[in-house]
């Protein structure tokens, strides 16, 4: 049985898929949701810091606001509760250490990204948290 769902979103068709996989399983068990938007602040840890950079962050914040709040809209839609979080990092370490924070029963997430370039650099996120969360890790296929 879950209780709580965290799910990572992207904005991507396959973090779509994985949030709507995570509303099903809500509706089954009646469990809260918990979503997840990680602004990779990684790809700029080695650069300086100038206005550009700044720029840059700034409009990734406000995608991952924006797309949290679709979530909202949607979770509302279909009653369930749900809580959105917004964090900076490694996406995968800071997914599953959300995950152990909130007590998470179950991660949901979507098979890849928004960027395969994002796969290449960092390695991937989804194969990141499988190999790294003891909690039990749905991976939604496209």
């Amino acid at each position: 049985m879950f209780r709580k769902i965290l799910v990572a979103i992207d904005g991507s068709e396959p973090a779509d898929r994985a949030f709507e996989t995570a509303l099903g399983e809500a509706g089954v068990w009646k469990a809260e949701i918990h979503a997840v938007y990680v602004v990779e602040s990684g790809l700029f840890s080695s650069l300086p810091m100038d206005n550009t950079l700044e720029i840059i962050y700034s409009v990734l914040q406000k995608e991952g606001e924006d797309v949290l709040e679709t979530a909202r809209k949607k979770a509302d839609t279909a009653g369930v509760s749900l809580t959105t979080h917004l964090r900076q990092g490694h996406a995968g370490s800071q997914i599953v250490s959300l995950a152990e924070e909130l007590g998470i029963d179950l991660i949901v997430l979507g098979s890849y990204g928004k960027s395969g370039v994002d796969r290449l650099l960092l390695g991937s996120v989804t194969d990141y948290v499988v190999q790294n969360s003891p909690i039990t890790t749905t991976v939604v296929r496209s």
